[in-house]
């Protein structure tokens, strides 16, 4: 039977359709995907063995789950993806607030249609995506808010005394019933409005302003944590905690090809974009190092974490840079260049908290900073590594590069050159094409300029050369050119 054709219970008997838990439904949809060799959270990346797995068992296990990692570490996307292991639709009893099981009807009104109408009593389809339910906990949310209150203008209306149950306005928590209910930040619930979930997560029951009312609630409960919240803002009641089933810990990713992923799949540049900007991979790797330089930096506060929005951020101010330039300039392409790293700053210092120490340098200048470390680490992946120590006569691959600049006047690379422009100016650097030709022979010819580029941007982080900036742009020079020049 067609289920638009089912519009009574009656025809719902007639159709074979069996009730289940919320619980069982994620179980038994799950349990098929795994023998399907489906992946159940599309769009998820790095999670392949280690949280998702754990995912897995708790849902197997039909616990209620609390999500525990930093910002950033797609503890929402996960939840919402859970939507996916539900039915299409589910049947409930029209007219109800709380969509009561025709099978097994928990409210006062839907169990009263039933005994007026029986098999004639209408139903409803909800569709999965409407059984998501979310709530933010702030220090303001109430136990009216999540479980319910006493309704006067209903009471009004009805000609209702206040001891009669008919006269409730159920909360979010009620309405959520065969629904997934998330609450995030459950930390910052006030302890006393967490006390008010143990009988709804253990027992099924909830008590209003002296009401209580057996609602043996279908629901799946999804918690989100940040670790360092029990002990920044508030704490999540021991009582609570035992109630939950499954603890789980997120994390970051772990290296930076599922970081390039997860930022190319996340960030919202339109076609044009795409289409007029190159981004080299090197670039991309920088842009992912930067967030992994920052996780470890003196300047950071680790125990808030750096979170992956930071690198979706920078990847779109960095698309955007180059954008921009190819506009003013009238190209219909471009290629991304080292030194549009400096349009990403806004994207960095709005995303990581700094302690004191980063706080007394700025946080323009801890980006930077970033972008140097970054900058750093990546480059003996690619060229001979530049000692801290040598030897004064020891030869080195950098030295006719530096040579070249002590004998010129240094190289001012625009912010807003136009391609050919740039191209030209980096070309003058002869010594830049034989360390490229010799040690990354590979390179595309599209991609080439940014990693000249990058042997300039590194040279200076390793004290080889100078770099200077200036409003419409950077000079680089010879480490000592200045000195001399003054003497």
């Amino acid at each position: 039977m067609n289920r638009e054709e089912i519009r009574t219970i009656g025809d719902l008997k007639n159709s074979g359709w069996q009730s289940k838990s919320i619980k069982d439904e994620l179980k038994d949809n799950l349990k098929e995907n795994i023998i399907n060799h489906k992946n159940s959270f599309e769009g998820i990346h790095g999670y392949e063995n280690t949280v998702i797995p754990e995912l897995e068992r708790a849902i197997l296990s039909k616990h209620n789950i609390n999500l525990l990692g930093l910002r950033g570490q797609a503890k929402t996307r996960l939840s919402r993806l859970m939507t996916g292991l539900l039915d299409e639709y589910i049947p409930y009893v029209a007219g109800s607030e709380i969509h009561d099981d025709p099978y097994h009807p928990i409210s006062r009104t839907a169990r009263e249609l039933i005994d007026r109408h029986g098999d004639d009593t209408p139903i409803e389809w909800l569709h999965r995506d409407d059984r998501f339910y979310e709530k933010l906990a702030t220090p303001d949310v109430t136990v009216a808010d999540l479980i319910g209150d006493i309704d006067p203008i209903k009471a009004a209306n009805l000609k209702l005394s206040y001891a009669d149950d008919r006269v409730i306005h159920y909360g979010m928590i009620p309405r959520a019933n065969r629904c997934i209910f998330v609450i995030n930040e459950l930390p910052d619930l006030q302890a006393r409005i967490q006390v008010a979930l143990f009988n709804i997560l253990q027992e099924g029951d909830i008590q209003i302003r002296g009401f209580k009312l057996r609602l043996s609630l279908d629901m799946q409960f999804i918690f989100t944590a940040n670790p360092e919240d029990y002990t920044n803002r508030g704490s999540i009641v021991t009582p609570l905690k035992d109630r939950i089933g499954s603890q789980i810990l997120t994390h970051y990713p772990e290296n930076i090809e599922v970081a390039k992923i997860i930022t190319k799949q996340e960030a919202r540049n339109d076609e044009r974009s795409k289409d007029a900007v190159h981004v080299p991979e090197l670039a991309m790797d920088l842009l992912e190092q930067i967030s992994f330089a920052a996780r470890e930096s003196e300047y950071v506060d680790e125990k808030s974490g750096v979170s992956a929005r930071m690198s979706i951020t920078a990847y779109e101010n960095l698309v955007s840079t180059a954008e921009r330039r190819a506009l003013m300039n009238g190209d219909d392409e471009t290629t991304v260049r080292f030194s549009d790293f400096n349009g990403i700053i806004p994207a960095i210092t709005g995303k990581v908290e700094l302690v004191y120490e980063g706080e007394q340098e700025g946080a323009a200048f801890v980006a930077r900073q970033l972008i140097g470390e970054a900058t750093k680490t990546l480059f003996p992946n690619y060229f001979p590594e530049i000692k801290k120590l040598q030897k004064q006569d020891e030869a080195t691959p950098y030295d006719k590069l530096v040579e070249w600049f002590f004998q010129n006047d240094g190289v001012e690379l625009l912010d807003e050159l136009s391609n050919s422009d740039y191209q030209q100016l980096i070309d003058q650097v002869q010594p830049l094409e034989d360390l490229v030709q010799k040690y990354q022979p590979e390179f595309s010819a599209q991609d080439k300029y940014f990693l000249k580029e990058f042997i300039l941007w590194s040279l200076v982080e390793f004290d080889k050369l100078s770099k200077k900036r200036f409003s419409e742009g950077y000079q680089f020079n010879d480490l000592y050119s200045n000195f001399i020049k003054g003497i």
